[in-house]
């Protein structure tokens, strides 16, 4: 008889943890766009793209012009579309546009580039460098810092040196000048996610 009310409260106790569980299940809704460790893995990978990105160019040297492909008669990176400061249709036409194209576009992986810096208050500013829209909630971030000298001088359409300086009154470059020691401090920031 005892054994018999043993093996009745095992089964019972089953049930109840079979339905707990059960009842929990129904409760989380797993939806295509879910956090899993597949989506996790993936986001850790295009991150590690985005900092692979900026740690190539920035030993290639190709990043610091990138920031400084600038024309300064019309205020605005070399070739943007639609009266734009920034790029909207694609990366620039430089070493750096050609590491972000290889590396995002090829992959159907949307990105945004964003230059960070102080301005003379203080306060820090954030300019689009690329722009292609409203990053989504799984996108990842990774950035690169650059230093800016007064005498590092612009760069025109064909990525060559022009006669521009950062320090030069005349200049209307889109970061500002801090007026201490450097010209200013920029963090180079791409936000990547998939499309």
């Amino acid at each position: 008889m005892r054994a018999q009310a043993h093996t009745l409260e095992a089964i019972v106790s089953g049930m109840l943890l079979l339905a707990s569980l059960v009842f929990a299940l129904q409760m989380t809704a797993v939806t295509p766009l879910s956090a899993s460790t597949s989506s996790q893995h993936i986001e850790n990978q295009q991150q590690a793209i985005g900092h692979g990105v900026l740690a190539s160019a920035a030993a290639e040297d190709a990043l610091k012009p990138a920031v400084l492909y600038w024309d300064n008669s019309t205020a605005q990176f070399h070739n943007t579309a639609g009266g734009r400061e920034y790029y909207t249709n694609g990366p620039p036409d430089n070493r750096y546009g050609e590491l972000l194209e290889r590396a995002f576009d090829q992959r159907g992986i949307a990105y945004n580039v964003y230059l960070r810096f102080q301005n003379t208050q203080e306060r820090t500013v954030t300019t689009r460098y690329i722009y292609s829209g409203e990053p989504s909630d799984n996108a990842v971030r990774a950035s690169h810092t650059i230093t800016l000298m007064d005498d590092d001088h612009l760069r025109d359409a064909d990525g060559t040196r022009n006669s521009t300086r950062l320090g030069d009154p005349a200049t209307d470059y889109t970061v500002s000048d801090t007026g201490k020691n450097v010209y200013n401090t920029v963090s180079v920031e791409v936000v990547a996610w998939r499309i």
